[in-house]
């Protein structure tokens, strides 16, 4: 295990299911976390379950889409702990009528709700980029990981709205990183992971019963992964571990995917 003693680090998201793992994860490392969310409530409880075991998380009560509320949460993070070293873009979901169910038509599609996704899923990603990586510019380094989906790859039925704002974090990572190195610091590094299906709030639906056994739709990925599970939150941290820490310094604008196998599996 590798050290992040002294880092200050930012998980948007970081009340959700992933986000929360991946803070408590960079936290036992050694860095001073901050979780960002919308809900204080939820955020207040996952900050008490992170203390019931041992871990330290500090609250960012913020909307990923509005700059303003970022900027007065940065603001915050630079008065109590003075830089930002890590960023990791965990916010994120999903809304109903950006999904076209089976008995759904495309044409029925609610354009609201898929401007809501983007604005989420991609405008809250370069929210956050814009507003805490500046201080990563004006100190010529940072490490900012980006949370882009299988989705964005390859493209998944239903979630048309999903589907499309993570195939834009996806562009949006590689850019950043060519813009980060070649305009402010080679020390400052963008990139994403593609988590395959994990079980998460805005999913459970769609993949499991009330009894816990396997929708179709959750039969289908599953005999699409070749590993035949679903991944877990602590599948995801040892490759988020990795690119935070000075280890991967030559390692950005990537997307790793983390998948069971997912995308190397035509289906033949």
């Amino acid at each position: 295990m590798g050290s992040l003693k002294n880092k200050v680090a930012i998980v948007t998201g970081g009340n959700g299911v992933l986000g929360f793992a991946i803070a408590c994860h960079i936290s036992s490392l050694g860095a001073t976390v901050y979780i960002l969310g919308r809900n204080e409530e939820k955020t207040n409880l996952k900050i008490e379950e992170a203390q019931k075991s041992g871990i330290t998380l500090l609250k960012l009560i913020a909307d990923v889409s509005d700059e303003v509320s970022m900027q007065k949460a940065c603001d915050l993070v630079l008065q109590k702990s003075g830089k930002i070293d890590i960023l990791i873009n965990g916010a994120g979901g999903n809304k109903r009528g950006a999904t076209i169910m089976p008995d759904d038509s495309f044409f029925d599609i609610s354009i609201e709700d898929f401007a809501g996704i983007m604005q989420l899923n991609l405008t809250g990603t370069v929210v956050a980029c814009k507003v805490f990586g500046k201080n990563m510019a004006d100190n010529k380094r940072g490490c900012i990981v980006n949370i882009s989906s299988m989705a964005a790859s390859l493209p998944l039925t239903r979630v048309v709205g999903y589907s499309a704002s993570k195939a834009g974090i996806d562009n949006f990572t590689r850019w950043l990183a060519v813009e980060m190195a070649n305009k402010y610091s080679p020390n400052i590094r963008v990139n994403a992971i593609a988590p395959g299906f994990f079980i998460a709030d805005q999913n459970r639906a769609l993949l499991l019963n009330e009894d816990g056994s396997l929708t179709a739709r959750g039969n289908t990925i599953i005999s699409q992964t070749p590993q035949k599970t679903f991944g877990k939150p602590s599948d995801l941290l040892s490759t988020i571990e990795w690119l935070c820490l000075d280890q991967s310094a030559f390692v950005t604008g990537i997307i790793v995917p983390i998948d069971g196998g997912f995308s190397a599996f035509s289906g033949v």
